[in-house]
């Protein structure tokens, strides 16, 4: 089971499971171990459910918020994040930017000592 094609569209997130069987599969989305109302639906054209959880307007607020998605088992399928508020000084992206921009930099310091011997 994977989930494809996921997105946020007015405070709903929705998702489509390929392979999943017949069976509504049993899902669950949880956000700081607190569970979330789930919505699956089969499409009858595909072997797709679509999944769907409206987000809680409480649940949103400064920092990243973090949604796992898991199946009966508690094996994790997905993760899917909101990042709201003042950007975060410690937040892994911001950190990946710099170090991307580092590396960038160290690059084209490489490149130019290799040219010039």
């Amino acid at each position: 089971m994977q989930f494809i094609n996921t997105q946020i569209k007015a405070g709903i997130w929705r998702g489509d499971l390929v392979d999943a069987g017949d069976a509504a599969p049993d899902l669950r989305i949880t956000h700081l171990g607190q569970p979330l109302d789930v919505t699956c639906e089969k499409n009858p054209a595909h072997d797709i459910w679509r999944v769907s959880v409206s987000i809680p307007p409480a649940l949103i607020s400064d920092g990243l918020q973090t949604f796992v998605v898991s199946d009966s088992s508690g094996r994790t399928l997905s993760t899917f994040a909101i990042i709201a508020g003042e950007p975060l000084a410690d937040d892994l992206r911001a950190e990946i930017s710099l170090l991307r921009s580092e590396l960038d930099l160290l690059q084209a310091a490489f490149r130019r000592h290799c040219s010039e011997n």
